[in-house]
């Protein structure tokens, strides 16, 4: 055998090796949120500890998300090996087949200190289906600076009552600060899901016990008139195009007097290196009306793997790596405990340097606690959930339904044509679903 012969044997066998060990590839679709992000920035430390995987990101803005991993995991198309997905798609999927079952993580990883309401809801008869990156609930986060100012003195509960007194009193529109940020942007999770949480405070429905729609009810026309009066008189200029994303960078900036949203928010408003107000920030929960419910959700995005993914094992070390005690541990190393993803585990709430470094922590756990998706509004519903409706016809309903909302925002229409709109197509949705005859 001549050296060239070796020589070209010996490169095949190079060549075969370099094929066996060949990475797999992860295709990763998540939302264009800040914990996400910053996972993405940290998943190196997964790559290093696992070189056989290599890691593909999608990141999309959240509307965008939800349309496309819906699109091709009820088609199977097979782009995506990991979602980020919500307490809303998680039972409807699993119940379709559509998702892996996560029954068999590592004993490590210890499922049962998941706080169990958050766990609940991305369970189908106890089995996790999706793991959660991080839980919220929703809140009041204000100006501690400019409500002294004004003389406002915030409670720990507020109502919607001290919000229009507070919102009035906080507006500054000459020097660019307004009273209270909400979201606008139309979608079922943007607009849909803040006016749902806030309407069930005021005693309204989606729908009443035998499914007939109910946005022809006198607390829906109130809830609703009290959101456009807050927007359009004490909101930020072209409010109807703001969501999470755009409500967040108006607070960072020192816009907004007041912004209610998610909890999750929090960490992002009190960071130095973002937020230029992170050192005036109070925190109360979400506003009541007098009737016992607060306009709080509950919602966490996970992580799950659709079903026919060929990289099946491969996904479930990166779900359990990204969710579990060691990433938070890796977060608190890198950003500091505080911006640590929230509203998943018991530990995190029992941990004193979290504690110590987030003031936001226990009203946070709080309110998500306080969640209640069996009875999300003061009388019977027959669904589940508190700013969604738990059907699989929900995501088309809630988006239409926030178009008109919006609509009414941007001063297309007024507000009563807009709640007689979304009671026309929610009850024709509904005759073609079956719900009502």
């Amino acid at each position: 055998m001549t050296k060239t012969t070796r020589a070209l044997m010996g490169a095949t066998a190079l060549c075969g090796m370099a094929a066996l060990a060949q990475a797999e590839t992860l295709t990763i679709a998540t939302v264009n949120n800040g914990d996400m992000i910053r996972m993405q920035e940290l998943s190196s430390a997964f790559t290093e500890m696992h070189p056989e995987i290599e890691l593909d990101w999608v990141t999309l803005e959240e509307n965008v998300l939800r349309q496309r991993v819906t699109t091709d995991i009820a088609t199977r198309g097979g782009q995506y090996d990991v979602l980020t997905i919500g307490t809303y798609e998680v039972p409807i999927w699993a119940n379709q087949g559509w998702l892996v079952a996560l029954d068999d993580l590592p004993e490590d990883y210890d499922v049962d200190d998941l706080l169990p309401s958050i766990r609940a809801g991305l369970s189908v008869d106890g089995t996790l289906y999706a793991v959660p990156f991080y839980g919220e609930s929703s809140m009041v986060m204000y100006r501690t600076d400019l409500a002294e100012a004004a003389g406002i003195e915030f409670p720990e509960a507020p109502t919607w009552d001290f919000i229009k007194e507070a919102a009035a009193a906080m507006t500054d529109k000459e020097n660019e600060v307004y009273g209270v940020c909400m979201r606008g942007k139309a979608g079922w999770g943007e607009n849909t899901a803040f006016i749902t949480s806030m309407a069930n405070s005021y005693g309204a429905r989606w729908f009443d016990e035998n499914w007939m729609p109910q946005f022809d009810s006198e607390a829906w026309q109130t809830a609703f008139s009290d959101y456009l009066m807050l927007q359009n008189e004490y909101g930020a200029p072209g409010s109807a195009n703001n969501g999470f994303n755009e409500n967040l960078a108006l607070f960072q900036q020192g816009k907004c007097g007041m912004w209610i949203d998610a909890t999750v928010a929090a960490s992002f408003v009190t960071n130095p290196d973002d937020s230029t107000v992170a050192d005036k920030v109070g925190f109360a929960l979400a506003p009541d009306n007098g009737l016992g419910k607060r306009g709080n959700w509950l919602w966490a995005w996970s992580l799950g793997i659709p079903a026919g993914t060929d990289a099946e094992d491969a996904a479930k070390t990166f779900v359990a790596w990204a969710t579990s005690k060691e990433y938070a541990e890796l977060v608190a190393e890198n950003e500091g405990w505080a911006n640590v993803p929230p509203g998943t585990r018991t530990s995190l709430y029992e941990n004193p340097a979290y504690l110590e470094a987030a003031d936001f922590a226990e009203m946070t756990l709080e309110s998500i606690n306080a969640a209640d998706p069996q009875n999300p509004t003061v009388d019977p519903v027959p669904y589940t959930g508190i700013q969604f409706v738990a059907i699989p016809e929900f995501q088309g309903i809630g988006t239409a339904v926030g178009q008109q909302f919006a609509a009414a925002l941007a001063g297309q229409k007024s507000a009563e044509e807009a709640l007689q709109a979304a009671q026309d197509l929610t009850m024709q949705e509904m005759k073609a679903g079956g719900y009502i005859q």
